[in-house]
């Protein structure tokens, strides 16, 4: 049993902070917003995570999950103090490290015995050096510095965390080493690695590891659009190259670009680094560059369909997440094709099972809501599907023919088969695949 500090309670840090405790750690997540930290200790868990919150309460219960807003008394008797604080992209790309480095100011006036500070953070090339350097201006104790970098899917992040593929740990000091080692022994009972680098080195292990996979899908958003050109079916592409064991059958999905906070913000500041250090990744700039235009591509099919006239016409949109099984919406295509949609004159209304919350606090009731994905439909021209919710898979369609004025649908998901779509008599356009008319 370690005793583990946690600053923030973001995404990351109740995750982390939650998944520590289930092992038997005694775990303080540490946070300045009084009254979230006020709810956590009445056992409200402000972010939608599967199985998130069975394991918070069991912890609570169990007197090894404890939260607080003061930071001295969170870190006093933390042997590991984890940062998962946020970096936010700055206007001009470039991670914020502001968060991270002011709580390394504190630390290093309030630290009285031998700790080890983790990074967490998705952070740029150098930051460990920032903060060890930040920390020693004040520190009168030992201390070492870890780059410990997340890799944790949202909406799978539990399981990620509790059953890791790897575990990255950046660090030059033999001591911290085997203190992480030992941390994360339970994690890998089934022989997954434990690979220990320079703090460096695995600072740009995620950076590299998210940059790859927003490649990756960009690349099959670009086939995509270039089997609608020529007729090919990308379904049909996705299978024969997913089949080479060299390129893999996951994140070849095609649809309306990737959102989150992770992809967007980290390519973006990988990006930003590269020019630091006089270093351009074309590659990613064009990823960046497809993504962008790739949010709105149900726009142009819309608007063609209805021969640009899409004044006071009514949609109903499925999905407002950026994925499914989670309620987060930075960055998420269905509000890029919302506030396209708008400014055309058209109405929305829209569903999902848990982000409706969080567009209302972003958009407010320039939209409509609905309680469910068959009152959303009632009366609207047309469905638009942005998140492949699995309630959305096998829909009742004859719900779906009652509920529209006209039987179309605009899928970014391709969630449906071509061929069901065309007996069920329905207009039905997708990504990469030929248009169903009627």
């Amino acid at each position: 049993m370690k005793n583990i500090a946690v600053v923030g309670t973001g995404y990351v840090g109740l995750v982390t902070g939650t998944c520590f405790a289930e092992t038997g750690n005694r775990v303080t997540c540490i946070d300045i917003d009084q009254e979230k930290v006020a709810r956590l200790k009445e056992g409200h868990v402000p972010i939608y995570e599967p199985h998130l919150d069975m394991l918070f309460e069991r912890n609570i219960n169990a007197g090894r999950l404890h939260f607080t807003t003061d930071l001295r008394d969170g870190i006093e008797n933390a042997e590991i103090i984890f940062l998962a604080l946020p970096t936010p992209p700055g206007e001009d790309g470039s991670a914020d490290l502001s968060y991270i480095l002011g709580v390394a100011e504190e630390l290093g006036q309030m630290m009285t015995s031998y700790k080890v500070v983790v990074d967490k953070s998705t952070v740029p090339v150098g930051t460990a050096e920032k903060v060890r350097a930040t920390i020693e201006k004040h520190a009168r104790v030992d201390f070492d510095v870890v780059s410990n970098p997340e890799f944790l899917r949202e909406g799978f992040a539990v399981d990620d965390f509790l059953k890791p593929d790897r575990v990255v740990i950046g660090s030059s000091s033999i001591k911290a080493r085997k203190i992480m080692e030992q941390l994360y022994k339970p994690f890998v009972r089934q022989g997954n690695p434990i690979i220990f680098m320079d703090e460096k080195s695995a600072e740009l292990t995620k950076y590299a590891a998210n940059s790859f996979l927003a490649t990756k899908i960009t690349f099959m958003n670009e086939v995509a659009n270039f089997c609608e050109l020529v007729g090919a079916n990308i379904d049909h592409v996705r299978v024969g190259i997913g089949s080479d064991a060299r390129i893999g059958k996951r994140f070849l999905f095609p649809g309306i670009g990737y959102g989150g906070s992770c992809f967007p913000k980290d390519v973006q500041a990988l990006v930003k680094s590269g020019k630091e250090a006089e270093y351009d990744f074309r590659i990613l700039e064009a990823v960046m560059q497809v993504n962008e235009q790739q949010k709105t591509a149900l726009f142009p099919k819309i608007k063609n369909y209805y021969r640009g006239e899409l004044k006071d016409k009514h949609f109903a949109i499925w999905g407002l997440a950026f994925k499914p099984d989670t309620d987060d919406i930075r960055e998420a295509p269905s509000l890029y094709l919302i506030e396209k949609l708008l400014e055309a004159g058209a109405q929305i209304t829209a569903f999902d099972p848990e982000a409706m919350k969080n567009v209302k606090n972003q958009i407010g009731d320039r939209i409509a809501y609905s309680e469910n994905e068959y009152e959303a439909i009632e009366q609207a021209d047309a469905l638009i599907i942005c998140t492949e919710w699995g309630i959305f898979r096998n829909p009742d369609f004859d719900k779906i023919s009652a509920g529209l004025k006209d039987k179309v649908i605009f899928d970014g998901r391709n969630l449906f088969d071509l061929d069901e779509m065309t007996e069920r008599g329905f207009y039905y356009a997708s990504i990469g695949r030929n248009t169903i008319e009627r």
